[in-house]
């Protein structure tokens, strides 16, 4: 694939931007257990050019990884140009627009997935963000607004045209947001008259489920999101699938030791209260499935020191072990 740090590559594992979710911690884990690059959280084009110390953060935050992925979204070419302009500067390898975000706030103020009712638009925001900058410029958008507006064949090729070096699509509608089935087959066809990689995601949850996606889209590389919320280790699976190697089962005990990593390097970044309060969105997935887990899932939630929750990963270690 035609990226920095990506070139040699054979079908990038890619952490998808998840706000919220991919922050710094989280994007070295993933990259740390197999994932091949992460993106940055998104960033709004207007809050980059008018300086908003939360969005400059984020921005700052991708600098953490070796190969440096910046989300933007924005309806306005003028200032998305202008902010891809801004992280660059910043030492950003790789520029990725946003065209897929289903959330309503995003897409009531005409962002993200709002755009794939406005190709022209789509276009020209894709296309001035690629002459405003040296580094390559990726995007990542869904099928189209609705089952009965499947768009995503023009708008590969209106991306193309623009010069969109990389091209993610999801395989939902914006009015699916994240139910149902994700559709690979839509990706399928524009991969096959696609000048340039596409990459596939939605719904890859597995490496069985990843090959199934590789065999269906003959896609160029593979997206993760929701699936490695909790499962950081998805990526190493599906590589391992890749390679034709036994996929690594994952144990208790190395989930416990991922989870106490996660957070003391989340301390490390945000402070004990914040980082402790804000892991509570990961461990439901990290030991999704367990049984007889709830009571201390509960006590997880409630936690509020890392004291307390080293004591629950004990207790979890103990009762698992018998």
């Amino acid at each position: 694939m035609n990226l920095p740090g990506l070139e040699n590559i054979d079908t990038p594992l890619i952490l998808a931007p998840m706000e919220g979710i991919t922050d710094t911690v989280f994007r070295r884990l993933c990259l740390s257990e197999g994932a091949d690059a992460g993106i940055s959280e998104f960033i709004s084009s207007e809050a980059i050019i008018r300086n908003v110390e939360k969005s400059l953060r984020k921005m700052d935050a991708a600098h953490d990884a070796e190969l440096r992925w910046v989300q933007i979204f924005g309806n306005n070419p003028v200032s998305v140009a202008e902010a891809a302009k801004v992280a660059e500067e910043n030492g950003a390898h790789i520029i990725d627009l946003n065209f897929g975000c289903p959330v309503r706030k995003v897409v009531s103020k005409g962002n993200g997935a709002a755009l794939l009712q406005n190709l022209p638009l789509m276009q020209e925001i894709a296309a001035a963000t690629v002459k405003a900058v040296k580094i390559p410029v990726t995007a990542k958008t869904r099928l189209g607004w609705n089952l009965q507006s499947i768009v995503v064949h023009e708008a590969a090729q209106r991306l193309q045209d623009a010069g969109i070096r990389v091209l993610t699509i999801h395989g939902r509608t914006r009015a699916q947001q994240y139910g149902g089935i994700a559709d690979w087959q839509p990706i399928a066809e524009v991969k096959a008259a696609a000048k340039i990689p596409i990459i596939v995601n939605g719904d890859i949850s597995s490496p069985e489920k990843a090959m199934a996606a590789l065999e269906m889209t003959h896609a160029d590389g593979i997206m993760i999101g929701r699936a490695a919320i909790g499962n950081p280790w998805i990526f190493g699976q599906i590589r391992a699938a890749l390679q034709n190697k036994d996929i690594p089962e994952i144990t208790i005990g190395y989930k416990i030791s991922t989870c106490r990593r996660h957070l003391a390097e989340s301390i490390l970044l945000k402070g004990e209260r914040r980082a402790v309060v804000e892991m509570r969105k990961q461990y439901s997935q990290y030991f999704k499935g367990m049984v007889g887990f709830k009571p201390f899932k509960a006590e997880l939630m409630a936690a509020l020191s890392v004291d307390e929750v080293a004591g629950i990963f004990l207790k979890i270690s103990e009762h698992y072990s018998n």
